[in-house]
């Protein structure tokens, strides 16, 4: 279980958690919602381990593996979707999260694709990689309705936990995640 006790964590000049306590589930879903900027990323790299608290503890991650898809899709614009998916996996895992991710040409560069294909190629890459925490911030961006739900059908369950950072009501039911209103958390 990912718990926080007592975190205090930001940037220079800009404090986004004082105080904060809390813990996940152990296994599920759980969709961080709350407006821009309130912190929900930075949430996502303190889980990660990639923002260290500047006080309090956090704990849970010990020994775990975590694969985080960032809200830029950080793809390499020199090699193909194929390859950028293979840097974290073999060539059948590659393949097969791909094929799962509806990316038709894998043989793409990223430069060719669209901006919700590219998203597509970073869902893969993340799901490749594999672990026991997954993290997504805005997984769905550039989707369209109908690719968002096979998309999410393909994502529940691909990890025994699954944080996500999300603005839609409607993205946290199609990854059968528990809603945390990020405003609220702070304010206990």
């Amino acid at each position: 279980m990912i718990s926080f006790e007592n975190v205090k964590a930001g940037y220079p000049g800009k404090e986004i958690f004082q105080g904060l306590s809390l813990r996940f589930p152990e296994k599920g879903a759980v969709a961080l919602m709350g407006p821009s900027g309130l912190g929900k990323t930075t949430l996502l790299r303190l889980v990660a381990g990639l923002l260290k608290p500047e006080s309090g503890k956090i704990s849970g991650t010990e020994g775990k593996k975590i694969s985080f898809l960032f809200q830029e899709d950080r793809l390499l614009p020199w090699i193909s979707a194929q390859k950028n998916v293979e840097l974290v996996s073999d060539r059948d895992t590659a393949t097969y999260w791909l094929h799962q991710m509806e990316i038709e040409n894998p043989a793409l560069y990223p430069r060719e694709m669209s901006g919700g294909m590219q998203r597509r190629v970073s869902l893969a890459r993340s799901l490749a990689f594999g672990g026991d925490i997954l993290l997504l911030d805005e997984p769905f961006k550039g989707l369209d309705e109908g690719l968002r739900a096979r998309v999410a059908g393909r994502i529940r369950g691909s990890a025994p936990f699954i944080l996500l950072s999300i603005h839609d009501r409607e993205e946290a039911a199609l990854m059968g995640a528990e809603i945390w209103e990020l405003e609220a958390l702070l304010r206990k």
